[in-house]
């Protein structure tokens, strides 16, 4: 075999190898674009004292009807603890269209004609986009506190409540007991935020907040705040 074979053959395989490599990664691409395009919705639901029962049963139902639907990433309904007739819905979609699509689904629009003869004031709906989010969730696991923070700083303060988050985003998931921290930013109001937590019980999540990290980061935030820091701790809805 002469040199100008050798190089035709090794042009052949290299070509091989791109066409390869080229096809592995467009479903890559392909998922990444879905994900950057993903629709989030934190929805807090408050409901009368004497509805509680109802209400979390309403909420099961819900969620486990929305987890089946196209398009759909995630699907949590959490009560809070200290105050059981409070909930939150986080969820998340593929786009606007599946998102769009559940919210005008008939059992749906069932859904919410229910939750309002038995809550206290309208569910608060904030649409987010992900800013700094792991792999999306749809399960609850037994024994875990969950957390939902907003966080609203003065628009002046956006980026470096932007930066500090980010930094949470590195050093919270090192912490024992940690099983996501994920931070969602309003759609609308670039300075308001999300804060979605997990952790293995409520001796983790306190250690968490009397770490260094965590105390440096409220006192960054603390000169940023445009309104209080709204925490509040939940468990699954079984």
């Amino acid at each position: 075999m002469g040199i100008l074979d050798e190089g035709l053959d090794f042009m052949r395989l290299f070509h091989r190898v791109l066409l390869g490599m080229t096809i592995l990664a467009a479903p890559l691409v392909q998922s990444a674009h879905a994900q950057g395009n993903a629709v989030y919705l934190a929805t807090y639901v408050e409901v009368m004292p004497n509805a509680i029962a109802g209400g979390a049963a309403l909420l099961q139902r819900h969620r486990d009807a929305s987890r089946k639907a196209a398009g759909n990433l995630r699907f949590d309904a959490w009560q809070e603890i200290e105050r059981p007739n409070r909930f939150v819905i986080v969820e998340a979609w593929q786009d606007k269209t599946a998102f769009d699509a559940r919210a005008g689904a008939v059992d749906a629009l069932q859904f919410r004609d229910k939750l309002r003869a038995i809550e206290i004031a309208p569910a608060d709906e904030r649409i987010n986009n992900a800013l700094y989010a792991g792999q999306a969730r749809d399960e609850s696991l037994a024994g875990a506190v969950y957390v939902v923070t907003h966080v609203d700083v003065i628009p002046s303060g956006k980026d470096a409540c932007m930066a500090a988050l980010k930094a949470m985003s590195i050093d919270t998931p090192k912490d024992p007991g940690n099983i996501t921290y994920e931070v969602l930013q309003q759609a609308n109001r670039g300075n308001h935020f999300t804060v979605v937590e997990a952790w293995m019980d409520r001796n983790a999540l306190d250690a968490h907040a009397m770490a260094a990290h965590t105390r440096a980061f409220r006192e960054k935030l603390t000169p940023l705040a445009g309104a209080l820091y709204d925490e509040r701790f939940y468990k699954a809805l079984e």
